[in-house]
Order: structure tokens, then C-alpha cells, then sequence
């Protein structure tokens, strides 16, 4: 019975191949496609739905329903038991269809005769394309094979739609992949840019999903995965020495790669009519439908794993790899579903933009990004799915959105946007070699933040005074073991000589949370954003920081150094970690080697508890940076990395802008030198602020700089001081409205 089944499968699978190679327009196909599986199902009914909208399904062709209902009947996502298939990504199978729970009659489709109801999903690697429906009017539920015949007859109709074979009037049968995309997703760098995608892992296209002998495609997917097999053994061979996590993860492509059930429903896949190729991607598929509902996080890991596992093992089918032979366009924005810091700079400044589904606004991406001074937008959900290799593309860094293949008038004013930003920026070039003066006379220092070499040309183009914040962590984070200390040396080094004599804090390495070494074994934490990050794990593994403050020593040469140590939390930390340098400077001294000019120890403020510190912390202390970015979520209790929340909370909320008030009276108190560090002091009405308070530092990325700068200049930052506490003294629980009215009272 199974054998015949499924010779009936590939009866039906190569009628349809044969059916789709006629000449024809989409509505002509999907009317021959509709008669013909009725007729090899032997039910009254057959029916197409597909997307018009992501919420809406049009009923496209049928056979059996009446005629006039085709491009009339729709339905909302998850209405109707064709709204629940495509919801669910799941079947429905029932011999009672208006007894289902949901079920929905449509009048004018005749469907009231008809009580037997099978409905497949059609859906490419989670982009949900549609629902496959048969009916009839015998109360009977379809048989396994036949449920499976139709979801395998639904992963080919998903090829060929995404192949263009249904073509035609209407939004239901709009090309894929032609029509504008809006992608909304959240700020990972700031900035705007315009060009055209370059996928990092450009999508597998299989044009075969038919195939006559299953014998040869059998062997074909044997061989293919004995390839696969070997390529995972090889790789946990060759990296022997990782830490336990990426030896789990390789387990686990081990484990997929040898699964026997993995195999065995693309070996009944292959048996039924498909391709290996399309076998695999059915598959995959399932896998991606399955991800969608799973709850744990460990499980939705393991079917990434298992999705990444199918892709190598496509690539290895149709070979086509990684380099597709395609050019990269001359603006290319970067499109992929999450990238490593080492990939990344590999790129490096061609790249106009970076979009990533995944990512985090403090990920190695991240950085990186703001390293390299480019767009970048994450959680930019199912843009790998859409995007193609040279569509255009715009990306909106600082509102976290994305515009794939807009519209012209779309363009037009986003151009119309950068157009101006590099008007302002023109503008802003006239005041490099001017200091940053209010109207007051009050001088507030602008500084740059970097982490690269290549950052350091900006120091003088942007008219920055000097690097307020160097991250030495992407030396780290870039490769696959532990620099060697005269690797740093020459790093720092050169750092130091392109400065040119400009100060240069270097902040000491700040790893955990979401930035964790490739080589380092990672603590699994509930929350690492409050965890073993650091300070912490500098004063607890104290060999890196050592090397770390020997390089940073021998680099300076004679020349003066300025140390600062991330994440301090008690003056404990801050007393430990200084004497560790010191420490590492008397044992240079022993040992015949230069020592600095002079060296300034300094602190990070990012923990509201460090506020409270001793006063005799603020004494020992050279320089406090307040680093905003954490000290802002510490304080609202708000994590960054949501999105749910992070927008809920202002930097100049009274309480806030209260708290930094009493920081500034603290390093006053202790003759402390005091600057800001984040993404707010790039922000010119929140340095504006942030400097009427009594901040006389600010440290920024480049691009920053003229904007804060032209501002503070335009100003008097007593007056808007004035305003500020007049605006406290009223009770205002934000500041941000009394201060626009202030700015718009004087003209700006």
C-alpha cells in the first residue's frame, strides 16, 4: 500500500513539473495545478491561498469551489481553518470541517457541501507563502500518505512561487522578491545609508525540486551527508582546544549530522518524487516552523544549529558555496542573519551599512560597527529571507529601520535626509579648529571614542581633542586565541603615535556579558549583563590583565599613559586594580624597560553604587568617565537590550539628570577630573544638558562632534542651567520639554 502511495506521489509530482514547464501566465498555472492534484487526490476540491498581505489570504485558484469566488475570498491570519494552518504552520486534517473549532463558512465559495478538510502550509525556510487545501464531500480524515503527498506537493508549489512561477495580476500574485519591504528594528549604530545588498550567506536557489530517480537522488543525499560528516568531524579535530561551549555546539552538529530520523524523512522525502535538494530543504523547513513555537531557549539554539546544519549541507548538494562568483557592488550594505566581529572588519569600510536579523546594541557587531563608523540595524526580522543580492537598500541606523526596494519618493527623501546631514556635517568642517565655547565662556572639551587604528585619522578631521575612550577589547574579540603580549605593544603603540601627543585613555579589557572571547570558556548567567564581566573578571583572572598593563606600559615608551578600568562597582575593585598597575610599573622598573612620562588611573563610572563610593575613592582616583550607556539602564533598571523598555526611559529625566548633578558635586568634592562617555554625549541637546550640569568632558564617536559642538557654541549654559532648575524646582518630572522650550526661546 505504501509503495503504492508513493508511485502515485511521484506520479503526481512529475504531472506537476510537467504542468508548471507549460507555457502560461501564474493564474493559467495555478488553475492546471489546482484541477490536476484533484484529480491524482481523487477529492472534489482542491484550493490555492496565498499571502497578499502578512495578516490577509486570498483565495488564488480552486477546483471545485465556485468559480467566481477566486480573488474575492480572504481571511485574516489565523481566521477560518485555513487561517489556523497558516498561523500554526501545521496541518488540519478533519473529517467534520464545520464541526472544527474556528472553522468559518464562506457563502460564496459553495464550500457548505463539502465536509472533509485537509490543509497543508505552503512555506520556504519560515517565510509563510500560503495554504494547500483539499476537500470532499465524504466525511472521511485524509490518510497519512496522503497528508504527506500534499505537504510534499506544498514544498514544491513554495519553489516554484518563490521561482516566479505564479506570476500575475493582484497582490497575491506579486513577484517575491520585487515588491518594497519596511523592516523595522532597532539602532545598533547610528547613521543613514544607501546602496545595495551583499548577502554574507547568499541563499541556496534549488531549480530541480522534481526528480524522476529516486535511486540517484538517494545516492546523491548519501554521499552528500558522508561530506557533511566528515567536514563536522574535521572541525571539532582541528579545534580541539575551544572552550565547552563550541564544543557543544560542534557535538551538536555532530548529533543532527548523524541523526538517523533527519535522514530517514529526507530519504521518504526523495522516495515520494522531491530532489535531495528539495528533500533537505523540506526538511529545513519543518525545522524553522518547528523554531517558531518553541519556548525554550536552548531548544530554539539546537534548531539553529540544525538550520545551519541543512544550509552546509545544500551548499555541498548544489555547489554553491559561500563565494558565488557574484561581485560585490560598489555600495554594498551587509545583509545577514548574525556576523562575528572578525568577519566583519574583514569587510571593513566598504561596507556602507550592516543589517542583522539578530545582534545586540552591545554585541561584537555592534562595536565593531561604531569602530568602523557605519550604519547598523538589528533585529531586522526575516530580511535574509527577503533580501537578494543587489536589491536596493536603505538603512535608517538612527531610527532602527530599514527600506528594502523602496519606492522612488521613498528614496527621494531619504537622500533628501543624508543630503542634508552632509550639508550639516559641511557646515560643522568650518568648526574643527574651534574649542567648544558657550556663549558664557564656559570650555567644554570634545573627545572622540574609537577601537581601531583606522579610527585615528578622525581624531584630526573631526576635531576631536583627544581619545576619550579606546576599547581594547576588539583586539581580543577578533581572534581565535589570546594575543601575544608584543602583539598588543605594537598595537597600543601605534595607537599612541597617531594620536600625535593627543591624550588617550585606554579602558582595560571589557569582556562578559554579550561580549565573550572566542577562546574563553563562558559562564552561563541568568543575567551577565549584572555578571561576571570586566573588572571582575580581570581581578579574578588576573594573568590577562597583567599581560594587558605590561603591554600598555611598554607601548607608552617614555611617552605619558592614561589607564582607565571598566564596570567598578566598590573602591575595592578600583584600589585592587590600581595597585595591579602599579604593581606591573615597579616591575618594569626592575627590569631596565622605559617607564611612562606619567600615568593617570582613572575609573569608570557605570554602577550607581560607585556614586557613593568613600571619599577617599575620589581622592585616589586620577579621572572618573561616567559610562552612560550602562549607568542609564543600572539606574532605570531597564535593560538595553530590550526594546520593550529601553525607550521608555530619558536620559534627561529629573531624577536622572539629578543623580548626575550629585557625581559632578562628588568629583569636585575630590578634585576628581570628570567626562561622560556614551551615546548620549553624542546627542546635542543631552550634552548641551549634560555640560550645563557641570560636565566639562564629552566623548563621542567622530561624526559627533561638529553636531555637539555647533550647539554648545550657539549657547549659554548658565542660562540653560537656569532653565533646568527652574524646570526641578516646578516639580517637572522630565526636563526635556522645558529645555526644547528654552532652546526654541532663543532662536535655535
Amino acid at each position: 500500500m505504501v509503495e503504492r502511495t508513493e508511485s502515485e506521489s511521484r506520479k503526481l509530482l512529475r504531472r506537476l513539473r510537467d504542468t508548471l514547464a507549460e507555457a502560461g501566465a501564474g493564474q493559467e498555472r495555478l488553475d492546471r495545478i489546482t484541477h490536476l492534484i484533484a484529480d491524482s487526490m481523487r477529492s472534489e476540491v482542491c484550493s490555492i491561498y496565498l499571502f497578499r498581505d502578512d495578516e490577509t489570504l486570498e483565495l488564488c485558484a480552486t477546483e471545485g469551489l465556485k468559480a467566481e469566488s477566486v480573488h474575492k475570498t480572504r481571511m485574516r491570519l489565523g481566521e477560518g481553518l485555513v487561517g489556523r494552518v497558516a498561523k500554526a504552520s501545521s496541518p488540519i486534517n478533519t473529517a467534520n470541517a464545520p464541526a472544527e473549532k474556528g472553522f468559518r463558512y464562506m457563502p460564496e465559495t459553495g464550500e457548505e457541501i463539502y465536509s472533509s478538510f485537509l490543509g497543508v502550509p505552503i512555506q520556504r525556510l519560515g517565510e509563510k507563502l500560503g495554504v494547500l487545501v483539499v476537500q470532499s464531500k465524504e466525511a472521511r480524515a485524509f490518510s497519512d500518505d496522503e497528508v504527506y503527498a500534499l505537504e510534499v506537493v506544498a514544498m514544491v508549489l513554495a519553489e516554484m512561487t518563490e521561482l516566479g512561477a505564479f506570476v500575475g495580476e493582484g497582490e497575491a500574485l506579486a513577484a517575491l522578491h520585487k515588491q518594497p519591504v519596511l523592516f523595522r528594528g532597532a539602532t545598533g549604530q547610528e547613521g543613514s545609508a544607501e546602496g545595495q545588498v551583499w548577502l554574507h550567506e547568499p541563499r541556496v536557489v534549488i531549480t530541480n525540486p522534481v526528480a524522476d530517480d529516486p535511486k540517484k537522488e538517494q545516492a546523491r543525499l548519501n554521499e552528500a551527508v558522508a561530506a557533511l560528516r566528515l567536514s563536522v568531524d574535521a572541525m571539532l579535530t582541528t579545534n580541539d582546544g575551544v572552550d565547552k561551549e563550541q564544543k557543544d555546539i560542534l557535538e551538536a552538529y555532530r548529533m543532527f549530522a548523524n541523526s538517523r530520523g533527519w535522514l530517514r524523512r529526507m530519504e521518504e522525502d526523495i522516495a515520494r518524487g522531491l530532489s535531495a535538494e528539495a528533500a533537505v530543504e523540506k526538511e529545513q523547513s519543518a525545522a524553522r516552523a518547528r523554531l517558531e513555537s518553541v519556548p525554550d531557549p536552548y531548544l530554539r539554539d539546537r534548531l539553529h544549529d540544525l538550520d545551519d546544519l541543512s544550509n552546509r549541507l545544500l551548499r555541498i548538494l548544489t555547489g554553491q558555496g559561500s563565494d558565488t562568483g557574484a561581485e560585490m557592488p560598489p555600495n554594498p550594505i551587509l545583509v545577514a542573519r548574525n556576523i562575528g566581529p572578525a568577519e566583519l572588519l574583514d569587510y571593513g569600510r566598504k561596507l556602507k551599512g550592516v543589517v542583522l536579523e539578530e545582534g545586540s546594541v552591545g554585541s561584537h557587531a555592534s562595536i565593531v560597527a561604531r569602530a568602523l563608523a557605519i550604519p547598523l540595524v538589528i533585529h531586522a526580522e526575516r530580511i535574509t529571507t527577503e533580501a537578494l543580492n543587489g536589491d536596493r537598500i536603505l538603512v535608517d541606523g538612527d531610527q532602527g529601520v530599514v527600506h528594502l526596494r523602496p519606492e522612488e519618493t521613498v528614496a527621494s527623501a531619504f537622500r533628501d535626509k543624508i543630503a542634508m546631514q552632509a550639508a550639516a556635517q559641511s557646515r560643522y568642517a568650518s568648526l574643527r579648529d574651534l574649542p567648544a565655547t558657550g556663549l558664557c565662556g564656559t570650555r567644554i572639551q570634545m573627545h572622540m571614542n574609537a577601537g581601531l587604528i583606522a579610527d585615528l585619522p578622525s581624531l584630526a578631521g573631526s576635531g576631536a581633542e583627544g581619545v576619550g575612550l579606546f576599547r581594547t577589547e576588539l583586539q581580543f574579540l577578533i581572534r581565535a586565541h589570546v594575543p601575544k603580549r608584543a602583539e598588543l605593544v605594537a598595537i597600543y603603540a601605534r595607537v599612541m603615535e597617531a594620536a600625535r601627543g593627543k591624550r588617550v585613555v585606554f579602558r582595560t579589557l571589557d569582556i562578559g556579558s554579550d561580549k565573550v572571547l572566542p577562546y574563553m570558556k563562558r559562564v552561563e548567567e541568568p543575567n551577565p549583563a549584572m555578571g561576571w564581566r570586566a573588572i571582575r573578571v580581570g581581578l579574578d583572572k588576573p594573568g590577562i590583565m597583567r599581560m594587558q598593563l605590561q603591554a600598555l606600559i611598554r607601548a607608552a615608551n617614555g611617552r605619558p599613559l592614561t589607564v582607565m578600568f571598566p564596570f567598578v562597582a566598590e573602591f575595592d575593585e578600583f584600589r585592587a586594580a590600581r595597585r595591579h598597575l602599579l604593581d606591573e610599573i615597579e616591575r618594569e622598573r626592575h627590569l631596565g624597560h622605559a617607564l611612562p612620562e606619567r600615568v593617570e588611573i582613572g575609573a569608570m563610572l557605570e554602577t550607581p553604587s560607585l556614586a557613593f563610593a568613600p571619599k577617599e575613592f575620589f581622592e585616589m582616583t586620577d579621572f572618573i568617565s561616567i559610562g552612560g550607556n550602562d549607568l542609564k539602564q543600572f539606574f532605570f533598571a531597564a535593560d538595553r537590550e530590550n526594546e520593550t523598555v529601553r525607550r521608555r526611559y530619558d536620559m534627561l529625566n529629573t531624577s536622572y539628570m539629578s543623580f548626575i548633578e550629585q557625581i559632578v558635586a562628588r568629583c569636585a568634592e575630590g578634585g576628581t577630573q570628570l567626562s561622560f562617555c556614551g551615546e548620549d554625549a553624542g546627542r546635542p541637546i543631552e550634552a548641551a544638558c549634560l555640560a550645563a550640569m557641570g560636565i566639562r568632558t564629552l566623548s563621542m564617536r567622530p561624526a559627533s562632534i561638529g553636531p555637539v559642538k555647533h550647539l554648545i557654541r550657539k549657547i549659554n549654559l548658565k542660562e540653560l542651567r537656569a532653565a533646568m532648575d527652574e524646570a526641578r524646582a516646578a516639580g517637572a518630572v522630565n526636563l526635556r520639554g522645558p529645555v526644547m522650550s528654552w532652546l526654541s526661546s532663543q532662536d535655535i
